[in-house]
């Protein structure tokens, strides 16, 4: 029996709209055909406080951000430039994304050139992006920003993370198309990584999901939607208040 985990890594099939790429797959876009970048703005940073909670961490404060779905990166590369922004000099980001099926690398030069204003870190995605090979992948965007990419299944991958995260960005194509991601073994792993005060954002709101992720610890909210979505959800993990950041550490590999 193979290995979940360690299984080949099938690239994305991408059919290009005009200017934006669909999943073959699962018939869905990457991003809004609207606005890209505003929805990931509204849905993801905003929908996690990001900026004001990038301005409250401490010098040399620790901030890690896990994403269930990287797709072209726009969400983790805004999060980035949001971070480079707004926090101390000397604080520092984790994304940490997971992806199934990533883009080849031609489909992910495409897919960024939409957005000049993350040129540089796009550049740097670009220079370090792996090849399409399963585990643990780590890329160094800028020297305060670091990204692990996931490459496989998420379900067989979270599991063998262990780092809190304090902000979770609940990607991937719609529910109704890609059921697999959205389920309750998933909801369980986020609410394992998550302490007192991590938050959650996602562009859906459909009930399961809701109800899930409820189920698995996280006090959910509806909010509205971007565009022509009328809700979306927001959530955080019982316990209390959002915790103070983790001073950087180091770690022998």
């Amino acid at each position: 029996m193979t290995n979940p985990t360690f299984s080949p890594i099938q690239p994305a099939t991408v059919d290009w709209h005009e200017s934006t790429p669909v999943a073959v797959d699962f018939d869905d876009p990457y991003f809004s055909r609207q606005d890209g970048m505003a929805e990931s703005d509204y849905v993801f940073v905003q929908g996690n406080r990001l900026p004001e909670r990038f301005r409250a961490l401490p010098a040399g404060g620790n901030f890690v951000i896990g994403e269930t779905g990287f797709g072209t990166g726009l969400n983790c590369l805004l999060a980035a430039q949001q971070f480079l922004e707004h926090a101390p000099n000397l604080a520092r980001l984790h994304l940490v994304s997971v992806e199934k099926h990533p883009l080849r690398k031609a489909d992910l030069a495409k897919a960024l050139a939409h957005w000049p204003a993350l040129s540089s870190l796009a550049e740097r995605l670009l220079a370090e992006y792996p090849a399409p090979a399963p585990g643990f992948h780590r890329l160094q965007l800028h020297p305060r920003v670091q990204l692990t990419l996931l490459q496989g299944d998420a379900l067989s991958l979270w599991p063998q993370f262990h780092h809190p995260v304090d902000a979770w960005f609940l990607d991937g194509f719609a529910p109704a198309r890609n059921p697999d991601m959205w389920h309750s073994d998933l909801f369980a792993q986020l609410a394992r990584l998550s302490r007192p005060g991590t938050t959650l954002a996602t562009f859906t709101a459909a009930g399961f999901v809701r109800r899930g992720l409820a189920e698995a610890g996280f006090a959910m909210h509806k909010r509205d939607g971007f565009g022509h979505k009328r809700h979306m959800l927001v959530g955080q993990i019982d316990g209390g208040e959002i915790r103070p950041a983790m001073a950087a550490g180091h770690i022998l590999v």
